[in-house]
């Protein structure tokens, strides 16, 4: 019989929740079922999962006792699912789960008598963030960076706002005070924690003195996917055109936000372009999108692109043609772009660099596939 899905939700992206699954299957060891136990807390919203699990046997086959010894043995005789195969089951179906989402507004926020539904003001989006911080080191993303006090092992901690100062420059903000934070500060820490969070793969409750929960087995990777998500949905709802960049040089720090449409570019930009040309883009790309971007950063960045369209300009030839080829070139030639000589136009709008920064990386991602598709000839 299949597993009944109906009653469980997915907080987590269902690609993040199979890998982390997998992961645990292919270990196998004796302390599996914590993991697993720990991952479907994460993972899961509610309680409903875990307990379904929980109430699995360990094992299925039926067990009886050697009348010379009275020793417990497994006949094998399978007597239903056991936990192994109810927990592989549920991480193969992932992609059926349905996706948790936020409550309907309730009476204040429908009537407008309160906050808003999206939270949209400044101040409540910067509490709104230190909320989601102190889930993350509730459930242990900070252990890593920030320590773990034991009863059994009082040593010494690492100072937090020590080692928040060390990377933002910045002193005092551990335990986090939002009402005191500028601009910078706030869009800096958001940057700084996607690069301290860390998932601990394994948890075990120190019962002495009710010491509490303890953290293990940590890795950056989970834990910044999912600090990415909920940033990259705190913001937006607030009015701010900004996100956690998620690939490229600038990974993990805020960029301005674009269509799906010109985020897939960069994605197949980033991704498909050979190892010759990979590091330029990329650093192209940072230079567009970066939240301090400038006119200046921004013509480098269409430098970048078009020192490598020149590089190949007679691929363009072949397939585009004379003249049309020549026009590619006569925009980063003409205007005020690369030579910056007293006869080149300068008296354009900055939309003007944002339309051939796209209209360079989307030829520079034909040319790509123009690459490509030779090879596979």
């Amino acid at each position: 019989m299949s597993l009944d899905l109906s009653s469980y939700e997915l907080l987590w992206p269902a690609a993040l929740f199979v890998s982390e699954g997998e992961r645990i299957l292919r270990a196998s060891d004796s302390s599996w079922e914590d993991r697993a136990t720990w991952l479907m807390t994460e993972a899961l919203a509610g309680t409903t999962a875990v307990t379904d699990f929980e109430q699995t046997p360990s094992q299925t086959s039926v067990t009886d006792y050697n009348p010379w010894t009275s020793e417990p043995f497994e006949t094998g005789i399978k007597t239903g699912r056991d936990r192994w195969e109810w927990f592989t089951e549920l991480v193969n179906r992932a992609g059926e789960l349905r996706r948790a989402t936020a409550p309907r507004p309730y009476w204040p926020q429908r009537c407008g008598s309160g906050l808003s539904h999206d939270g949209s003001t400044p101040r409540d989006t910067r509490r709104d963030f230190a909320r989601i911080i102190g889930d993350f080191a509730h459930n242990g993303y900070l252990v890593e960076v920030f320590g773990e006090e034991c009863l059994d092992d009082p040593n010494d901690l690492p100072d937090a706002s020590e080692v928040i100062d060390r990377r933002l420059g910045i002193a005092n903000l551990w335990p986090l005070s939002p009402e005191r934070w500028d601009e910078d500060t706030f869009f800096g820490l958001i940057e700084v924690f996607h690069d301290l969070v860390s998932r601990p793969r394994m948890r075990r409750f120190h019962n002495w003195n009710m010491c509490g929960w303890h953290h293990s087995e940590f890795h950056n990777g989970p834990a910044r996917v999912l600090y990415r998500l909920k940033v990259n949905q705190l913001l937006p709802e607030a009015g701010m055109e900004y996100e956690l960049a998620a690939e490229g040089e600038d990974l993990g720090r805020l960029v301005a936000i674009t269509d799906d449409a010109r985020s897939q570019l960069v994605h197949r930009a980033l991704n498909d372009s050979a190892p010759d040309i990979t590091t330029r883009i990329r650093h192209a790309i940072a230079l567009f999108r970066g939240r301090d971007t400038s006119v200046e950063t921004k013509r480098s960045a269409i430098v970048t692109l078009a020192g490598i369209l020149e590089e190949r300009r007679a691929l363009i030839k072949e397939q585009v043609g004379k003249p049309d080829e020549g026009a590619l070139f006569e925009i980063a030639n003409r205007y005020d772009l690369r030579h910056r000589r007293a006869d080149q136009r300068g008296d354009y709008d900055e939309v003007f660099l944002d339309w051939i920064f796209w209209w360079y990386l989307a030829t520079v991602e034909l040319t790509n596939r123009l690459i490509a598709s030779r090879k596979l000839a």
